[in-house]
C-alpha cells in the first residue's frame, strides 16, 4: 500500500466514523453494536492474518503492546457509543480532535517528557475554550446530553492515555499484527460489557441503516482503519500524521450537517474555528516561534 493512499485512507474513515456511530446506535443497544463491530474486525483480521502468513508474537512485550492499544479500543470506542445516543457527530469529532493535547499533558507525566512551551499551553487554552463553546447547551444538568459529555471525555481520555502507554513500548511488527493482538484483547471486553449491561438480541428492531453503518466500522472503522494508522504511524512523522486530526472535525461536522440534519449553530462554528486554531498553534506554534526568535536574533544589530 502507497503511504498517500493509507493516509488519505485514515482521514476519510476517520470523518466518517462519528457519523457511522451514530447511526449504527440508532435501532442496536449500543453495546452490541461496538460488540458487532469489533466481532467483525477481529475475524477479518485472523484471517488476513492466516492468508497472508503475517507473524503474530506473543511474548510478553507484544501482550503489554495489545494491552494498551486495546485500553484506547475497549474504552475510547465504549464511550464514544455511549455518547452518540446523546450527542452529535460532529461533536464527537471535535471533542477526540483533542487527543493531541491530552496525550501531551499524559506524556509529560508518563514519559518524562520536556515541560508543556508556552505555545502549546495557548494552544490548549483555546482548545478547551473552544470545546465549551461547542459544549456549553449540554451543560445543563437538568437534561441526558450531560451524560454524553461525560462519556465522550471518558473516551477520549483513555484513547488518548492508551496512545502514550503505547508509546512507551519499544516493538516493530507488523501493522496488521498489532491491529489484530489489540483487537483480541478488547473483543472478550466488549462481550462482557454487552452481557452485563444488556444480554439481549432483539433483531426485530434493527434497521437497515444501523446494520449497514456497523458492517462498514467494523471493516473500514476498525480493521483498515487501525491497519491504514498504524502503517502511516510508521513511515512519516508524527507532526504529518497530526494533520488529520485538524482535517477530521471539519469533515465531521459537513457530513453529520448534510447527511443526519445535525445543527450548525454560530456557536459550534465558532468554537470549532477555536479547536482547529488551537490544535494548530499546538501542531507548529512552537517551530514557528522559535523561527521568528532565531530570525530576529540574527538581524539585531550588535
Amino acid at each position: 500500500m502507497h503511504v498517500s493512499i493509507a493516509y488519505l485512507a485514515v482521514l476519510l474513515i476517520w470523518s466518517t466514523t462519528p457519523l457511522g456511530i451514530v447511526w449504527s446506535s440508532e435501532s442496536i443497544n449500543p453495546t452490541m453494536a461496538v460488540l458487532l463491530r469489533m466481532c467483525i474486525a477481529v475475524f477479518l483480521g485472523f484471517i488476513v492474518i492466516k492468508v497472508k502468513r503475517i507473524d503474530l508474537p506473543w511474548h510478553q512485550q507484544a501482550i503489554r503492546l495489545y494491552s494498551y492499544s486495546a485500553l484506547g479500543i475497549f474504552g475510547g470506542m465504549l464511550f464514544s457509543y455511549l455518547a452518540a445516543r446523546y450527542l452529535a457527530s460532529g461533536v464527537l469529532s471535535l471533542v477526540f480532535g483533542l487527543a493531541p493535547v491530552l496525550s501531551s499533558i499524559f506524556a509529560q507525566r508518563i514519559l518524562s517528557e520536556p515541560k508543556i512551551s508556552a505555545p502549546k499551553k495557548l494552544a490548549m487554552a483555546l482548545s478547551f475554550i473552544g470545546l465549551a463553546l461547542v459544549c456549553s447547551k449540554h451543560f445543563s444538568l437538568q437534561g441526558d446530553s450531560i451524560y454524553g459529555l461525560i462519556y465522550v471525555f471518558i473516551a477520549v481520555t483513555l484513547f488518548s492515555l492508551s496512545g502514550v502507554l503505547v508509546k512507551s513500548i519499544s516493538l516493530a511488527i507488523h501493522p496488521m499484527a498489532t491491529t489484530v493482538g489489540a483487537l483480541s484483547f478488547a473483543t472478550p471486553l466488549f462481550f462482557i460489557t454487552w452481557l452485563v449491561f444488556d444480554g439481549s438480541v432483539d433483531v426485530s428492531q434493527w434497521q437497515i441503516k444501523s446494520i449497514l453503518a456497523t458492517l462498514y466500522l467494523g471493516v473500514f472503522g476498525s480493521l483498515l482503519g487501525f491497519f491504514a494508522y498504524f502503517y502511516i504511524l510508521q513511515r512519516l512523522k508524527t507532526s504529518t500524521v497530526a494533520l488529520i486530526t485538524l482535517v477530521t472535525p471539519v469533515v465531521s461536522l459537513t457530513l453529520g450537517s448534510v447527511l443526519n440534519n445535525e445543527e450548525l449553530t454560530i456557536r459550534i462554528l465558532m468554537g470549532a474555528a477555536l479547536i482547529i486554531t488551537g490544535l494548530a498553534i499546538y501542531h507548529w506554534g512552537e517551530s514557528v516561534y522559535n523561527k521568528i526568535t532565531h530570525k530576529a536574533s540574527v538581524t539585531r544589530p550588535s
